[in-house]
């Protein structure tokens, strides 16, 4: 029997952590007959995730249509995200085949105008109840399972009984910690500083990133005019920044291929980041227990992923565990639905970005893959499908692309350069 022996529920889940992951997979939940509290440890509903790449990778699209969110993010101003990057071999530049559907999207937007406005659907979802200046400070353990949280709030400490308590909190995870939940941490060898700026004109309109091998930087269009522009370094440069973090955030983008006019836009941020940002790998469930977003998996910043994921975690989990979280079904053979789930669409890509992020040049495959991306439209298209998480590592490198990406190159090598007369 999966089910503690106790039958005294506050809540059918108990989640910590109302942001992206924890108010997805609240929503998802209650709409499945299940009851939820949703826990927050700030007091503020506008309380939003400051240090983010603030963009919805294409592979997050299904879950906002289901969501609900999709009208309300296109009248916000989120702006669909389009795509270029830089690479020594030149720009890799999606674009539609003639005659064939339009590319998968999602949306860059300010967490500042998603956090609040996917609070709020969930705070007006029936089931869910929001309950602000909830801080969780303990987990509640009966028989070697979970069943339940201690919380600070603001009338004092308090007990809340669930079938199920999720952790939604972040790669800190509170959650984790206090069940013990083992933690797995891949070095970043990069650091990583942004800033939000006004009147940030960009080639064609659309986000750009820069592969400058070990190097890295994005630009990305938000809603209200405002792009966000992040540098991500090899920690060598560290000291630089650490001296003037002004002065080498500026001259570093100044120094980019095709570089936005910096110098002509208006900052409106403070430059923020972080020196030591290691890539976090948990196991997604124990008994009684479900990680969901960057609790279970934090991925590199420089690939804009956590927020996707957030969002795809929160929908696997609310399909695997929804009926016995209510108490119709076997609650422990649904969460290790949800962990083979998550270990099977998400380890290879985080595997693939922990040896990226030793920031290390490009490999002989990816030589292969970037530089006919580059040259040929339809492997610029599989890029994309890569980059936004459509498809999986073993898809991106399987045999049949690595051919296709050998006959491009060797077709371009056997291409007389063009001369000046």
């Amino acid at each position: 029997m999966t089910r503690p022996e106790s039958t005294e529920h506050d809540y059918d889940v108990v989640i910590s952590g109302a942001s992206l992951a924890g108010c997805a997979a609240a929503i998802l939940l209650a709409r499945r007959g299940v009851r939820v509290a949703l826990l927050e440890r700030r007091s503020d509903p506008d309380a939003y995730k400051v240090l983010c790449t603030h963009a919805l990778t294409a592979n997050a699209y299904p879950v906002l249509d289901e969501l609900g969110l999709v009208p309300a993010l296109e009248k916000a101003g989120a702006v669909r995200n389009e795509a270029r990057w830089y690479t020594r071999w030149g720009w890799i530049e999606p674009r539609a085949a003639p005659g064939g559907p339009e590319l998968p999207y999602a949306y860059n937007v300010r967490r500042s105008t998603l956090d609040p406005l996917i609070r709020s659907h969930a705070a007006g979802t029936p089931g869910v109840d929001l309950l602000l200046g909830h801080r969780v400070t303990g987990l509640v353990r009966q028989a070697g399972r979970t069943v339940g949280v201690r919380a600070s709030t603001p009338e004092g400490e308090r007990e809340i009984r669930a079938r199920l308590v999720v952790g939604a909190d972040g790669k800190d995870s509170a959650v984790a910690t206090f069940a013990e939940v083992p933690t797995r941490r891949h070095e970043n060898t990069r650091f990583g500083y942004l800033a939000h700026f006004r009147g940030l004109p960009l080639h064609g309109g659309i986000g750009q990133t820069w592969f400058l091998e070990p190097d890295m930087a994005y630009a990305f269009p938000n809603d209200d005019g405002v792009t966000v522009l992040a540098v991500l370094p090899d920690k060598k440069r560290l000291p630089a920044f650490r001296e003037d973090l002004e002065g080498s955030f500026l001259d570093f983008v100044r120094a980019l291929p095709e570089a936005p006019p910096v110098d002509s836009a208006e900052r409106v941020s403070k430059i923020i980041g972080t020196v030591d940002y290691p890539l976090v790998s948990r196991e997604p469930t124990a008994p009684g227990l479900a990680l969901v977003g960057d609790a279970a998996m934090t991925g590199d910043p420089l690939w804009g992923v956590g927020c996707g994921w957030a969002l795809q975690s929160a929908h696997w989990l609310a399909e695997a565990v929804a009926p016995a979280a209510a108490g119709r079904g076997d609650l422990d053979a649904a969460l290790a639905a949800y962990a083979r789930t998550h270990r099977r669409r998400l380890r290879g890509h985080q595997i693939l970005a922990a040896d990226f992020a030793k920031a290390r040049p490009f490999n002989p495959g990816e030589r292969l893959v970037f530089s006919a991306a580059a040259r040929d439209a339809s492997m610029a298209r599989h890029m994309y499908l890569f980059v936004s998480r459509l498809i999986g590592p073993l898809r991106f490198l399987n045999p049949l692309a690595l051919a296709k990406a050998a006959a491009v190159n060797l077709r371009h090598a056997r291409t007389p350069a063009r001369t000046t007369p």
